[in-house]
């Protein structure tokens, strides 16, 4: 499985940003997005499981980003609203088993789209 993260960039606060995963190999997985802030943990982010029908959110990004995905297309997207400057991260796409927020619950990790949010 290979997980191709792209979409992020420099944005401003309030603003919106769409990231998107693209998945080759076995795709019936959870899928979900981490993100690293420079000196932090990676932290989990948003997660949606096989069939689409559950998702998870982290507290600080619920009601902000959603998560989707089209499994026709093998592909995750990430829609993120309402950009906060706290929001500047590595975002990381990853693939499990489980819909669980611990990073060692995911087998595969793509290579991460930086996305900055000015004030």
């Amino acid at each position: 499985v290979q997980l191709q993260a792209s979409g992020g960039g420099l944005v401003q606060a309030g603003a919106s940003l769409r990231l998107s995963c693209a998945v080759s190999g076995r795709t019936i997985y959870t899928m979900g997005w981490f993100r690293q802030a420079p000196g932090k943990e990676r932290e989990f982010v948003g997660g949606i499981n096989a069939d689409g029908g559950r998702t998870r959110y982290a507290d600080s990004v619920k009601g902000r980003f959603t998560i989707a995905r089209d499994n026709a297309k093998n592909t995750v997207q990430l829609q993120m609203r309402s950009l906060k400057p706290d929001d500047t991260a590595v975002y990381y796409c990853v693939a499990g088993v489980f819909l669980r927020t611990d990073p060692g619950a995911y087998t595969y990790w793509g290579q991460g789209t930086l996305v900055t949010v000015s004030s």
